[in-house]
Parts: structure tokens; C-alpha cells; sequence
């Protein structure tokens, strides 16, 4: 399968985020949770405080997440200081495999040849990908009169490509047997960037619908027609603004649109943070990767009930070894509080995420575990 590398353009220095020791004065006191701990754990000084300064860089897709993670993690860290820079997955990862920050975001895992790049960085050992971040994908649709709507892969591919032309097609009816469809013509909405919800969402077409969707998955939109909108914001508004308008976006960022319920197995289902942390424990760790890397395999195709197949996978990429001892402790520390139940809520709180299981916690926190210095 082709992967296709982000390439977004840098934000202005002014965005990066940084927050530093602006914590809760009682931040010190010996019965605060632990950066790694699910909310009820106690801890001493002396066993969990640190200082000084953890950068990173990478997704953009992040970035309100990362907000609340910077924040959640420096209320109980507060002589910590933790800089984001959310240039994009491409650029984190350059970041990251040079050895400018000790940490990374990125929608996709690395390839084969950066792992093999990553050895040197990782001081003899080797990278880790984390997913750390779920973002279910929604199809959304502006169609008055219609609430419930309900698709199968193959429909929505042959939406996409062009196929399907009008609200009443046959296809559609099948699959809304209860439905009153008008004839409205159907509006196809897509990126107009180069995005990892574009390649996520052709992934689940060229996966789920691979007679009807022909193309690889890719970053960049790879068929001519319909309307090119920029960013998620464009898209949810160039549908909201064509009658009979659908397109594909964060889940979060819906609004008062329809959202389409996609047909897994029998079912249909709708992008709820519980099914979009479901499909990660129904999908499979890539085979080959270092010890540690949970790089994953989006099971795209499942028919396993409560799953819902359309989602973006964000990981922290980390080493399993640093020359310095203070970027391992920082590094592992902080990570450590982004998937534990506290730093997962505060994600979906900040930015819709779906939480990741206790199963995927516990296999990110074993691999967190290996992290050494030396």
C-alpha cells in the first residue's frame, strides 16, 4: 500500500505551544496523580517530580489535544516546560529522525527506511510508534428532511467517484429502505490540501469498496470533479452551503450536519468515540517492526459489531534509547500522561478524540516501560 508523506507548510512561530510553570500552586503536594497514573494514584515528590524543558513537533491534527495534554501534564509537572510545534507530520518526523526534538507527531507511522534512519538518532536502539490520538472521520451531508442516513462502503465510494449522481439513486434507496430520498443532486465535497483525513478516508475506500474505489490511498484527493474545499473548516461549510452537499471531516467538527451511519457487517454504525476506539482492538500491529512500535494496521474491512472503520490514527514517536538521561525520564513522563485516563479525557474534551481501550493502554505503557538512557 502507497504511503503518502503530509506535507503541510509550517505555522508561524507565534502558534507553537508552550506552556511552562504556569501550574496549580498545589502541584507539589505528595497526593498528586502520577503523569502516568489513571486519576487515583498517589505519589511523592521525590519519586515522580521533574524539571526542565521537552520539546516536540509533528500533526497539526494534534493540536488541540496537545494543548490539553501540555496543560493536564504541567499541572502536576509544574517545573516542567513542554513546547509544541505543530508544523505538520512530515516536518515532525524530519525533526524527530535529525535529533532537534526527542519526540514526534505524526499521522502515520514510520516507513522502513526511517526506522532504519531512526537507529542512529536513537542512540543504537530504535524508534516507537505510539497511537496515542483517534479521530473518527465522518461523512457528513447537508440533505433537508433526511436524518438518518445510512451508507454502505461501496455507496459512498461510487458517491465519491462520481457514480452516483442524485439523492434517490437505487444504491442509496437499498440502503435506506425507510427513507423518503428527494432527487436532489448529490454535491461531492473533498480536501483541496494534502491531508491525512483525505488519505485515511481513501485508505477506508480502497479497502472496504475496492471495486468501486480504484485509486490508492493517498493524501492528495486523486480524482477530478466534485469540489475541492481547503482544510476541515472548508469542507464543513462548502457542505453546509450546497443543498444536497456531503464530504468527509472530523467528527467533531460536524455541527448541524447530517452524519452518515457506515454499514459494518450487518449494521450500521456512527462515528461515536466508543466505536472509534473499538476499531483499533479489532485491528492488527504491522508485522516486522522493532520491539515496541505499535504501528497499526486499521482493520478497515471489520465486521465486528460497535467498530466504526473511518478513523485517523495520530502517533507519538519516540526512541526506545536516548543519550540523555533527562530526555528519556522527560520524554517518557510525558507521554506516559497523554495515554493514561486522565490525558485521554482531557483530549476528547479539547478536541473530540475518541479514548483510547485499557487494552491499548497497557500495551503503550509496556513499551514505554523500555525506554532507556546510556
Amino acid at each position: 500500500m502507497k504511503r503518502t508523506t503530509l506535507r503541510r507548510a509550517a505555522l508561524p512561530a507565534a502558534l507553537v505551544l508552550s506552556l511552562g510553570l504556569a501550574a496549580c500552586g498545589g502541584a507539589n503536594e505528595n497526593t498528586e496523580t502520577t503523569p502516568g497514573g489513571s486519576g487515583g494514584g498517589e505519589t511523592t515528590a521525590a519519586e515522580a517530580q521533574l524539571s526542565g524543558e521537552l520539546n516536540g513537533a509533528g500533526a497539526s491534527s494534534q493540536q488541540a489535544a496537545m494543548q490539553a495534554w501540555i496543560a493536564g501534564f504541567t499541572s502536576v509537572q509544574p517545573d516542567v516546560t513542554v513546547n509544541y510545534d505543530p508544523a505538520g507530520s512530515g516536518a515532525g518526523r524530519d525533526q524527530f529522525l535529525s535529533g532537534a526534538v526527542p519526540f514526534a507527531g505524526s499521522d502515520r507511522a514510520l516507513n522502513d527506511e526511517e526506522l532504519t534512519q531512526a537507529q542512529e538518532r536513537c542512540n543504537g536502539g530504535n524508534a516507537m510508534d505510539l497511537p496515542v490520538y483517534v479521530s473518527p472521520i465522518a461523512v457528513i451531508y447537508n440533505l433537508e428532511g433526511v436524518t438518518d442516513l445510512q451508507l454502505s462502503a461501496t455507496t459512498i465510494a461510487n458517491i465519491f467517484n462520481g457514480t452516483i449522481t442524485t439523492w434517490n439513486d437505487p444504491a442509496i434507496a437499498a440502503d435506506n429502505p425507510d427513507a423518503t430520498l428527494p432527487d436532489t443532486a448529490i454535491t461531492p465535497v473533498h480536501r483541496a490540501d494534502d491531508s491525512g483525513t483525505t488519505e485515511n478516508f481513501t485508505d477506508y475506500l480502497s479497502q472496504a469498496a475496492p471495486e468501486a474505489w480504484t485509486e490508492e490511498p493517498d493524501g492528495e484527493w486523486p480524482l477530478p470533479g466534485g469540489e475541492a474545499a481547503q482544510g476541515t473548516s472548508g469542507v464543513v461549510s462548502a457542505v453546509q452551503a450546497a443543498a444536497g452537499g456531503i464530504g468527509y471531516a472530523d467528527a467533531s467538527q460536524a455541527g448541524s450536519l447530517g452524519v452518515a451511519q457506515v454499514q459494518v457487517g450487518e449494521d450500521f454504525v456512527g462515528p461515536t468515540p466508543e466505536e472509534a476506539a473499538a476499531i483499533l482492538d479489532a485491528s492488527t500491529q504491522v508485522e516486522g517492526r522493532p520491539e515496541g512500535d505499535i504501528a497499526l494496521e486499521i482493520a478497515r474491512t471489520t465486521t465486528e459489531a460497535g467498530t466504526y472503520p473511518i478513523v485517523l490514527v495520530s502517533y507519538h514517536i519516540v526512541c526506545s534509547s536516548y543519550a540523555d538521561q533527562a530526555e528519556a525520564d522527560l520524554t517518557k513522563a510525558f507521554v506516559e500522561y497523554v495515554v493514561s485516563e486522565d490525558g485521554q479525557q482531557a483530549a476528547a474534551d479539547a478536541a473530540g478524540s475518541a479514548p483510547i481501550s485499557e487494552n491499548l493502554r497497557t500495551q503503550i505503557t509496556s513499551s514505554l516501560d523500555t525506554i532507556s538512557a546510556g
